[in-house]
Order: structure tokens, then C-alpha cells, then sequence
């Protein structure tokens, strides 16, 4: 049944409207933005095809690439343009947000680095720049590489820091592979940036490994 035939008091947009996005389900939130259905299927029901497609899982869909994404009957560039669009206001919109904040709190970086780097298929390295207050000045992705290797180098982030006049950096780096336990060659390469930056006087206040949702905070771990 089309959506227009359902009860007024059941259609996803009216209820958005009246009781708020939380109130909505995940199909039901993506039947809004996909606003119509195909042949067959109401918006609702193909949301929740494109669900089911990508496991359930809102973060493969947002990072899906766009064969896949068009892998989905009725999906195709144009949607997907729209989609990358939205996700990319929120994230700035997050950015703001965060770099208004001193970093005190771990959870709040936390959030910050599963919303950028969620189910990425590539490694990468970010380096959080931040001044004597703990705020953020800048994020910068410094390195990227295979699913199993990344090669980072201490002088160039040395560099980034000076060039930023930052007080403290907090690290980061992604595993593509699920598995959020650092790897000795984590631990080697923190050091070697400790000692590096320790020679500009600039600390570094933690270093992230994050699989997925869950975020591995060194100094929480009495390694850094």
C-alpha cells in the first residue's frame, strides 16, 4: 500500500513532524529522505530492503561505495549524491560542535572518531591538533594505506604541529579488520611520536584505535 493511502496518523513525515525524529524508526527516517518507492514497494518498504541489503547496519549503508550502493533496485546515483550530501552537513555540523569544546572527555572524542571513521575500508592516520586549552584547532587525515598497513612518519607530524602551533595532539588510526586490540607495531610507532613531539614540547594526550563502535583509548590502557 502506498504510504499516501496509510492513515494520516501513521505516515513517517507526519509523525516526524508531530512526535520528533527519535520517535521514528530507521526505515521509516530513510523512507523520508528516500521520499518515493519503486514499483512494488512503498518508500518504508524499500528502506527497509536497503536495510537488509547492508545488514542492518545504518554505518555499511552511509559508507557504502556507489556500486554497492546502487546494488539496491531503484537506487542509484542521485540518491546517492543526496545521501553523502546529508552525511557530510551532519559531520560538519558535528565538527563545529566539537571544536567549541575542550577535549577533556574521551567519550566525547570517542563519538567524534567512530562518526569519521565508522566502517571505512582503508587504514588511515588522524592527528587532532589541539591548543593549550585542549580545543581543537585542527583534524588532519596524514596518512592512509592498505587494509593491514599504514606507514607513518614522525617528522611529518612534527611538521603539521609546528605549522599549527599546537600544545597537544591526540592520535588516531582505524582497523579495517574489526579488531580494536593495538598491535605491537601500534605501540612502537605511539612511542616514536611521543619522543618526537616531546622534543617541540608538544604532548600527546592519548591515541585512539578504533573497529567499527568501539574505540580503544590508550591512556585509558596505561599505554601511552
Amino acid at each position: 500500500m502506498a504510504i499516501n493511502q496509510w492513515p494520516e496518523q501513521d505516515r513517517p513525515r507526519e509523525r516526524l513532524v508531530r512526535e520528533g525524529a527519535q520517535a521514528l524508526s530507521n526505515p521509516e527516517l530513510l523512507a523520508i529522505f528516500l521520499r518515493v518507492g519503486v514499483r512494488g514497494k512503498n518508500a518504508v518498504e524499500l528502506a527497509q530492503e536497503m536495510l537488509e541489503h547492508f545488514g542492518g547496519s545504518l554505518q555499511r549503508l552511509f559508507h557504502s561505495s556507489l556500486d554497492e550502493f546502487s546494488a539496491v533496485n531503484g537506487l542509484g546515483l542521485a540518491k546517492y549524491a543526496q545521501l553523502q550530501a546529508v552525511l557530510e552537513l551532519a559531520r560538519r555540523a558535528f565538527n563545529e560542535q566539537f571544536a567549541r569544546e575542550s577535549l577533556c572527555s574521551p567519550d566525547a572524542v570517542k563519538t567524534y572518531l567512530r562518526s569519521k571513521f565508522g566502517c571505512q575500508p582503508h587504514e588511515s592516520f588522524v592527528v587532532l591538533f589541539l591548543d593549550v586549552k585542549n580545543r581543537l584547532i585542527d583534524t588532519q587525515e596524514m596518512f592512509t594505506g592498505t587494509l593491514t598497513h599504514t606507514s607513518v612518519y614522525p617528522r611529518e607530524v612534527v611538521k603539521a604541529a609546528l605549522r599549527r602551533n599546537a600544545a597537544g595532539v591526540m592520535l588516531a588510526h582505524n582497523h579495517p579488520s574489526g579488531v580494536c586490540e593495538p598491535s605491537d607495531a601500534d605501540l612502537r610507532l605511539t612511542n616514536a611520536l611521543v619522543q618526537a613531539l616531546a622534543l617541540i614540547d608538544v604532548r600527546v594526550l592519548d591515541h585512539f584505535v578504533v573497529a567499527g563502535s568501539h574505540v580503544h583509548s590508550f591512556a585509558e590502557n596505561g599505554q601511552l
